[in-house]
């Protein structure tokens, strides 16, 4: 049993981002302390609807499944848990109450510190590592003085925390893409538009797709987090759906062949325009990538939104229910498609919905539910590429 105030030895780390703790803690401490602010949606107005917290939703099943490890003989925890201290659970804000803050007392000199945790209040929120804590409700009680490694930041804003979540998760571990997207353009409202990286505008423009009555894909994108409006929504009204991530990374194509690499030269040494990338090399030849540069965020939807209104005239509205051109696959096909076409459009100053119209009017016929699109993942996505490419005379020539 935790007695409160708690204190523990920690260590500083001082990295760009700013200065965290490194600490060892008992999971009966943390389960008492912590929470997870989980990843929601809200309707609102602008790009479609504001996201509050940072975590996946919690899965009972593999919480037991790490629960029946932990009561192994040979179970270990070597990562850290990372949190965020001095949260409000029941807002999110910073809590200013200097009786329950979770505080740190420096040694001159020394490098050493100690950290004070005042009361069971819960005031921290788990950045990462939530499974492997709560699975401990449903191991051994016996368990529950297990020390873990715990990362703690003391009073890091929200868009902070997404950034740290997103970061590790897309680089480390397979979490859900749409997701992790979802992440980096937590803060686009915050940052002035020239700031934003190709993973941001990405992200902002999908958003646009899903919310603008005008778009051929209003509603039908599928928001990763857990979300309080998709039941307005009547599946016999939205029969298929696309996730974030396949409409996300079908944009980002289009104005970055790297974008981790600019995202990184965007911010390194610290925040930089759009412009800073121009001339850097390796060139990108992405097909919009001086429109992005150059801040022309309206002609890139412009560009999408008429592309996939041509695909929903020329495809989707005649499609059934056994089609590919509405699955994965096929619109993933489609992007690939556009990349082509984009050329062509700029060259001509055209890219009106009835240019798309037309230059996709030639594969109108084809049959997506035959068999040869069916094929797993990229192989589908290759015939279904080639044979719009073949009949609107985009084809390689062999």
């Amino acid at each position: 049993m935790v007695s409160f105030p708690y204190t523990a030895s920690a260590l500083k780390v001082v990295q760009p981002l700013g200065a965290f703790y490194v600490t060892v803690l008992p999971a009966d401490l943390l389960l008492e302390t912590c929470f997870s602010d989980q990843l929601r949606a809200f309707r609102s107005s602008g790009a479609g609807y504001e996201l509050q917290g940072n975590q996946r939703g919690i899965k009972k099943e593999r919480l037991r499944e790490i629960a029946e490890y932990i009561d192994r003989y040979d179970s270990a925890f070597p990562n850290s848990v990372i949190l965020a201290a001095n949260l409000r659970e029941e807002d999110g804000n910073i809590e200013e109450d200097d009786g329950a803050r979770w505080a740190i007392s420096e040694s001159k000199g020394s490098g050493s510190c100690t950290l004070l945790i005042p009361s069971a209040r819960k005031l921290a929120a788990i950045i990462d590592g939530q499974h492997r804590l709560f699975a401990f409700k449903y191991a051994s009680s016996s368990r529950l003085d297990v020390q873990l490694v715990c990362s703690i930041y003391l009073d890091l804003p929200k868009p902070f925390q997404a950034q740290l979540f997103a970061t590790i998760n897309s680089t480390q571990k397979r979490v859900d893409k749409s997701l992790t997207y979802e992440l980096f353009g937590y803060n686009v409202a915050e940052e002035s538009v020239q700031y934003w990286s190709p993973d941001k505008l990405a992200v902002f423009l999908a958003r646009r797709l899903n919310a603008e009555s005008d778009s051929p894909l209003k509603d039908r994108i599928i928001v990763a987090p857990s979300n309080d409006f998709l039941a307005e929504v009547s599946p016999h009204e939205i029969p298929w759906k696309v996730s974030m991530a396949t409409i996300v990374e079908g944009i980002l194509r289009l104005i970055s062949n790297n974008p981790k690499r600019d995202n990184n030269e965007l911010l390194t040494p610290g925040p930089k325009e759009r412009k800073a990338l121009q001339g850097i090399t390796p060139r990108d030849r992405s097909v919009l990538r001086n429109e992005y540069i150059n801040g022309n965020d309206q002609l890139i939807y412009l560009t999408v939104r008429n592309y996939l209104t041509a695909c929903d005239k020329e495809f989707w509205r005649r499609a059934t229910d056994e089609t590919y051109i509405q699955k994965t696959t096929g619109i993933q096909a489609l992007f690939d498609v556009l990349r082509k076409l984009v050329p062509r459009a700029i060259e001509t100053k055209d890219v009106s919905e009835t240019f798309f119209v037309n230059q996709l009017a030639g594969a109108s016929i084809i049959d997506f539910t035959n068999e040869l699109y069916r094929k797993p993942s990229g192989t589908g996505r290759i015939e279904i590429r080639r044979a719009i490419e073949n009949a609107i005379g985009l084809a390689e020539p062999s």
